[in-house]
């Protein structure tokens, strides 16, 4: 345990302990992480000292959905996604089919995915990517369990499918929104939520995110910090290695309500009830454990 204490105490620099006046989900967590494998436990501890205390443990394959199921037994207040991401969308088969079915029986799975398009990269070819999405879908359906989408530079396609399932799915969220106006408002047409990320907070490439906020409904709106990825930009100090993590949720929080006008605990307060809501978790902003007993770590 000194080793966790020293790691929770010495990895973010002072500038960088923030603490949210509202308890806030980070609704995108990549955990399961190989970069999160030492110092896991004192990761957690971070978060909820910066008052982020609900994390949803992104799955994007079979292993790693399992491994995010694992985390949510052993962490109050951790929970998990159940998808095959599109880059894996090649390795679709009736047997994966069949193992996401079963992980979304699981009460820790909160949402299908992460599942979606991208067609930026193409790791997958589109084809394999559509079959693969479309069978998420009637997964979705068939468990009632809302979807967590990631789509890049897929917009038209993404919502032509969506469109034709969308009265059998109860709730999506597009994940990590970075694309255009028009996008936007093509999800919100067709009641979809929006998770938000450090993506704003870059100078490079998220400027035209910081008029887009605005016009996001705030009960659509949702953060997340799809760590260890996506580290904000504009950190008021430098982090050793360069690795996001839930704690720093809170300066994410800090800019969208400073670009969308908001009071920052006004935000904190209404996307953690629209996540709440959304994933059907409990409704108080403290851990739970769900009735489950702790695992040994």
């Amino acid at each position: 345990m000194a080793d966790t204490d020293a790691a929770f105490d010495d990895f973010l620099p002072e500038a960088l302990r923030f603490r949210s006046p509202a308890p806030l989900v980070d609704i995108g967590a990549n955990l399961t992480h190989d970069s999160f494998a030492r110092d896991l436990e004192a990761v957690v501890q971070r978060s909820r000292a910066a008052n982020v205390t609900t994390l949803i443990v992104t799955g994007t394959d079979l292993a790693h959905a399992e491994q995010a199921v694992a985390l949510a037994q052993r962490f109050p207040g951790v929970y998990a996604t159940a998808g095959v991401h599109p880059h894996d969308a090649s390795r679709w088969n009736t047997d994966l089919a069949a193992g996401m079915a079963e992980l979304h029986r699981r009460p820790e799975v909160v949402a299908v995915g992460e599942c979606g398009l991208d067609f930026n990269r193409n790791f997958s070819t589109p084809l394999e990517q559509e079959r693969a999405f479309e069978a998420q879908l009637g997964l979705a359906a068939e468990s009632g369990k809302p979807l967590f989408i990631h789509e890049r530079d897929a917009g038209g396609r993404m919502r032509e499918m969506l469109k034709a399932w969308r009265d059998d799915i109860a709730d999506a969220v597009v994940h990590c929104f970075t694309a255009d106006r028009d996008t936007l408002h093509g999800y919100l047409d067709l009641d979809l939520h929006i998770g938000l990320t450090g993506w704003i907070c870059d100078e490079r490439r998220g400027h035209h995110l910081r008029e887009l906020v605005k016009e996001i409904p705030l009960e659509r709106l949702m953060v997340e910090t799809d760590c260890p990825y996506l580290l904000p930009r504009d950190l008021p100090a430098k982090l050793k290695g360069r690795r996001n993590e839930p704690a720093l949720l809170p300066w994410i929080v800090r800019e969208i309500a400073h670009w969308r006008g908001n009071d920052e605990a006004e935000l904190g307060r209404a996307t953690s009830a629209t996540a709440r809501r959304f994933f059907r978790l409990p409704l108080t902003g403290e851990p739970q454990d769900n009735g489950r007993p702790p695992q040994e770590s």
